[in-house]
Formats: C-alpha cells, structure tokens, sequence
C-alpha cells in the first residue's frame, strides 16, 4: 500500500503554486502525506498560441495519460483548461473552493483600460478577451502571439515593450503578484472564461470502489475538499460549452453564482471582432444547498440558456 499520495501537475509556477495548495489540503484532509509529480504538456513546450493549438486538451492530454498508467494518483487542472467532455476512466472527483474568477488589468503607470492610450499596445491571446476588448476598446493594438507565464507577461510590461496585459485575477493572486494589477474588472461588465478561477482534481473512475486503505483515505479527502457550491456554477458554466460545442479558447464567457436560495447564470458568446454579442441569463430556485439539488438546477439554467443563445444564432457567432 502507497502512503504518499502521488499528484501529477505541469511544471509551470502557477501549476507548482496552485496544485501545491491543494495537495496539502488534500493531505490535511485525508491523514496521508502528499508528493508532486511534474509532468510537461504539449501546451508547455509548443510556441504556438493557444488558438492555433486548438485551446482544448493542450495543457491535460500527458497529466491523464499518467493518471492512467498509475504513475500519479490524481492529477490537478485549471478547471478553464479543461475540456467538457467526459473522460473515459476517468472523474472529477473534487472541485475545490473557487478563487477570484475575475480578469484584472496590469499597466504601466497605474493605468486602466478607460485610461491606456489612444493605440496601446495590450497582451493576451484568448479569444474572448480579444473580442471584448475590440467591443470597448478598438483603436487598442494587440501584441502578436502572445505567450509566456504571469512573470514573464507582467515583464513585458514593466520593460515596457508593452502598456498593458490582461491576465486571470486567480494565477496572479496564487503567485503572491495581487498588489500588482491595475484594474480587476467586474463580472456584470467582463464576463470570464467558464470554470475560470476554480481548480479540478481528476482520479480514476475506479477509485472509489478500491477497498485499500490508501484508497479509502484518498477518497474521503476528495470528499473533504470539494467544495459544493463551487462544484455547482462551475457545472453551469461548463454546460454551456459543451451545449454551444464550444471549445476552452472560443470567445464565450459565463459566469453563475448561488445567492438567497437561487443559482443564477449569465452566458455570453462574442464574435471574433467584439462588434456582435449574444447574452442569456437565467436562474433556478434551489430546493436545498444539498450538492444533488445544486447540481440538478446548474444544468437546468445552462440547458435554458444554450438553447436561448443557439436560438439566437450563437453558432455563428462562436
């Protein structure tokens, strides 16, 4: 029987930071002692951007195929990265508590997006940011093929090659960077990536039918550390990707939350050049906080507004 829990993670210092987190509270939660166990992505290594790869599956593709082989024991993706489709032997078995969902601004001389430069010249290559940007800012120029970590784009613009960098407010706050943006936009105005801010751990879908020890400690730990509410708008948000068949780099946006005995969802898909959006907003009222109930009105309300945005013509747009 192992007695370290074995989790697999890329090697980048946000993935280090975030699943180093998370290890430790699955160990806490679970009584057994916890190692990571880097392993490098096709994401990692490749000098496209993210669009040209094909966004979806690029950074998780090697982390599941170690799953698989039992060199780790789960593994721990940005939920953002992750793609919709179910996973054959494999399950998300926990979802922690979500951090700030939000995207923030880091510009030179404190500035906001209301206030860079006519012709600034802004870094990021998603998509959705791209197109929102275009919608409320389109004499702003984009930095081409814009790669790299949160250290090395915030250098860009602190040497000022560029004015500015959209980044998610989640990584710059794991890597103990948070006094550094200018801007941290809102929700209600700048929608973000479905799942963005929240962590996901995967293990093999037999896990909790193993009767060792270590398994049974491993899986109570999960337990411990999935986060109910999280585990529930996140499903919302993802559920309209997948019913928009919409892949992690399209320019589609969501966000929901639980409040006052409700979940609410807001879902957006954007054209490639900001000028066109299509938002659908829907709610549920919860008959209890138990996690069945939230996860039963999470698809209800993402079933409501993908059928609200197709109906619309969002397949064109997306």
């Amino acid at each position: 029987m192992s007695d370290t829990i074995r989790v697999g993670t890329r090697g980048s210092a946000l993935a280090l930071a975030q699943c180093g987190q998370i290890a430790a509270e699955l160990s806490r939660a679970s009584g057994v002692a916890h190692e990571l166990v880097t392993v490098t992505t096709h994401g990692d290594v490749s000098t496209a951007n993210l669009a040209q790869l094909g966004g979806t599956g690029v950074f998780v593709t090697e982390l599941r195929q170690k799953l698989l082989d039992g060199e780790v024991d789960v593994i721990v993706h940005s939920l953002k990265d992750l793609p919709t489709a179910a996973f054959p032997g494999l399950v998300i078995a926990a979802t922690p508590k979500r951090a700030d969902a939000r995207d923030v601004l880091v510009a030179r001389d404190g500035l906001t997006l209301e206030t860079l430069p006519e012709g600034a010249l802004v870094g990021t290559g998603s998509p959705r940011r791209i197109a929102q940007l275009k919608a409320v800012r389109p004499d702003i120029r984009l930095a081409e093929n814009f790669r790299g970590n949160i250290d090395t784009r915030i250098g860009r613009v602190t040497s000022g090659e560029l004015d500015a960098v959209i980044l998610a407010a989640a990584g710059v706050d794991r890597l103990g960077r948070g006094t550094e943006p200018t801007e941290r936009f809102s929700l209600t105005d700048w929608p973000t990536a479905p799942g963005q801010g929240a962590l996901a751990i995967e293990a093999r879908a037999d896990l909790s039918s193993d009767g060792t020890a270590f398994a049974r400690a491993l899986n109570a730990g999960l337990i411990k550390v999935d986060h109910a509410t999280t585990r529930a708008t996140v499903r919302a948000e993802r559920d309209v990707l997948a019913g928009l068949e919409a892949g992690c780099a399209a320019p589609v946006a969501a966000h929901a939350l639980v409040d006052d005995g409700m979940l609410f969802l807001t879902a957006t898909v954007y054209s490639t050049d900001g000028a066109t959006s299509l938002t659908a907003s829907h709610a549920a009222v919860l008959d209890s906080t138990s996690a069945a109930d939230m996860l039963t009105a999470a698809g209800e309300v993402a079933q409501r507004a993908v059928d609200e945005l197709l109906a619309a013509g969002a397949k064109e747009l997306a």
